[in-house]
């Protein structure tokens, strides 16, 4: 039975959500201050003044009134990004996503078994904010994702936050691909973490739409978790698919599993009004 919360992260010096609106947000990064499109914030912005004096704005395409600063960089506790201004909007960090590195480290420092000894799965990367996390609390990561640039920008970021060499293993691959790998070479992990997107190309070109294969990844993931796992993490950005999918589809694969489920979303919560910028949705199972 999933359990349903949102939650917000803190701890974050190096970033700020000032202000959000009209589509748009403002936020902090270290003190480069930008504008980026967000089509969740229908409401009005609190304090239009303050949206005056900015760095970069991101509409089509990136217009900076100051360089950003070189390295741009920011950190989260023990972890250290570097951030790159894409023609995406992104800038390589997702700074709600602490609230699950958060969460995976204490699974990981609270467990019973041997931290050194433990085996975590990360698909879909992306610039390692969840392999960093499980890598430096002490376990062994995979870290998979289909993109060469992503993959290397993790790698700087691992690299800048100290994280032993062979505490990684990187593979570009497509996920479900590297899963049915995986099942054939009997590979069991003790955690798997997932944030598939809603749409998106393999390395060969391969489709992926989350409602159509979220399903069949997560069924292949449940012949690769271990017969003692510690967690499962499932996150998601879409807008038109609730927590409780997720939560649903996490509760059926690990019904024979001791342990419980929750799902949610998760949010950043602005500075100048306290109101959350909604930011993904989650379902996560621990032991």
């Amino acid at each position: 039975m999933t359990n349903t919360h949102i939650f917000c992260p803190d701890g974050w010096k190096d970033y700020e959500l000032i202000d959000s609106g009209e589509g748009k947000k403002l936020e902090r990064w270290g003190q480069y201050v930008t504008i980026r499109p967000d089509p969740r914030a229908i409401w009005k912005r609190s304090n239009i003044k303050i949206w005056a004096e900015v760095d970069g704005i991101f509409e089509e395409n990136w217009d900076f009134k100051t360089s950003p600063p070189n390295p741009w960089q920011v950190s989260y506790q023990n972890i250290k990004f570097i951030l790159k201004p894409t023609e995406f909007k992104h800038t390589g960090v997702f700074p709600e996503q602490a609230v699950n590195w958060l969460w995976i480290v204490n699974q990981i420092t609270n467990s019973k078994l041997n931290i050194l000894n433990l085996k975590i799965l990360n698909l879909f990367a992306y610039t390692g904010g969840a392999t960093i996390s499980a890598a430096l609390a002490g376990a062994h990561v995979t870290h998979v994702d289909a993109s060469k640039p992503s993959m290397m920008w993790a790698s700087e970021n691992a690299k800048l936050s100290s994280v032993p060499r062979e505490k990684i293993r990187w593979i570009q691959d497509d996920a479900l691909k590297f899963v049915k790998r995986e099942i054939k070479r009997g590979v069991k992990y003790d955690g798997i973490v997932m944030d598939p997107p809603r749409f998106g190309r393999g390395m060969k070109g391969e489709v992926w739409k989350l409602l159509e294969n979220l399903p069949e990844l997560v069924s292949a993931c449940r012949e690769i978790i271990s017969s003692a796992p510690l967690f499962w993490l499932i996150n998601a950005y879409t807008a038109d698919v609730s927590s409780l999918v997720l939560g649903n589809l996490l509760d059926d694969v690990t019904k024979d599993l001791k342990g419980e489920t929750e799902n949610g979303e998760i949010g950043i919560k602005e500075t100048v009004s306290g109101r959350i910028l909604p930011a993904g949705i989650f379902a996560r199972w621990k032991a």
